[in-house]
This record gives structure tokens, sequence and C-alpha cells, in this order.
């Protein structure tokens, strides 16, 4: 993602997200929403096409203050971010799979009950919350359990967009899904000789069966 930060600490601008700017001394530059592009830019009255993605808001402001300052004697530029295109990942054993938008303010708890933890499979007591990097990738378990067991809220963090959380299954649900793909080929071969024996059942009962064996 060439676009990144931590949107907890000072919002910043990612595709799609929207980009409001208000100026109290020029109207013509004052209730302007705009959308970032897919290349990163949004497009101004007097400058174009401006490139703002990846910039917080503070950042946003000292550009657009240097780069009107040629066109205005005075400028109070104010801009307001408004999340659209950030986002958290869950895998697992909950309901919600994949892409999920990120709200900010999220703890580990908020995420994981919000995707529907199922309740025979799901093991609480040892989800993982990745953050994916190239160089320095952070992987931490979590003992959600705890918390609902005891109330200990040590292990509630806080997730970051891109965060990735996954809810492993049970020990029973291992075994369980160990055992159906060992005998994943047993039962197709069951199947097909079911669907066999259903045919032929057919063809005998409506006086077809002489048919149905040149068939097979």
């Amino acid at each position: 993602n060439r676009y990144s930060g931590n949107a907890e600490e000072e919002n910043w601008l990612a595709i799609g997200d929207q980009l409001s700017i208000a100026d109290s001394y020029n109207t013509d530059l004052d209730n302007i929403t705009v959308t970032v592009d897919i290349d990163g830019t949004v497009v101004l009255p007097e400058l174009g096409a401006v490139r703002v993605a990846g910039l917080t808001r503070t950042g946003v402001e000292a550009l657009l203050m240097e780069k009107y300052s040629p066109y205005y004697d005075r400028l109070d530029i104010k801009v307001k971010i408004t999340t659209r295109n950030k986002k958290y990942y869950v895998f697992g054993e909950t309901s919600t799979q994949g892409e999920v938008d990120f709200p900010g303010d999220l703890t580990l708890f908020q995420a994981v009950t919000r995707a529907g933890p199922k309740d025979e499979t799901a093991n609480l007591g040892r989800v993982r919350l990745i953050r994916a990097d190239p160089k320095d990738p952070f992987v931490q378990t979590y003992d959600l359990g705890d918390m609902i067991s005891h109330g200990y809220s040590t292990f509630n963090v806080q997730v970051q967009e891109n965060d990735i959380i996954y809810v492993p299954p049970s020990m029973m649900a291992e075994i369980g899904y160990f055992l159906d793909t060992l005998f994943f080929p047993v039962k197709q071969v069951l199947t097909g000789l079911a669907s066999a024996i259903f045919s032929l059942s057919f063809f005998t009962g409506t006086g077809n069966f002489a048919n149905a064996s040149s068939i097979f």
C-alpha cells in the first residue's frame, strides 16, 4: 500500500476518501468537497490536480496554503478528512470474512464480536493480530476468552487500519476438519454410488430398467 499511516494518531488521506475544504476569507475556496482519485490526486480550483494521498490533515492544510498563496492575499484554509476507504481484515472461524470497513476507535474484542465468531468452532483464546510488513511484521496472539471469563481487558488492544485478525478453530474443530479432509475421497465415492443407486431405482420403478442398463 503506497499510502499508509495511523489514523488513530492523525487521520490521513487514502484513495476514495473525501476531502472537505473551508476558507473564512475566500468564498470560492469555501465549502469544497472532493474525492481522492485512483491516482492519489484531487482536482481543485485554480490548481487543477493536486497529489494529496498519504498526507495528514495538517499536511494538506500546509500544502494548500503554499499553493494558493500566489492567488490570494489572505488565507485561512481548514480541511476535514472523511474516511471512505480504510479497511481491516478478518479470517478464520467467523461469520464475516475478508475486508471490513475501519471505523476508527476499534478494539480487538469489538472487531471479533462484529465478525460473529462461531460458537462451536472459534478458539477465542488464540486470536491472532497481524500487522503485515515486508521487513518488520507484527504478529501477536491474544486471549479474548480470558476477558469473557474473568473480565481482564489486558489483551483488548486497539485495531489499526490494514490489520489482519485471524480467529483459529478450536482443537475439536481442527480434528473435525482433519477427518473431513481425510475422508473426503471416500465421501465423494459414496456420494457417487448413492446417486447411481438412486438413478437405477428410478428407472426400475418406471419400467425403463432395460434402457437404463444400456446407459450404464
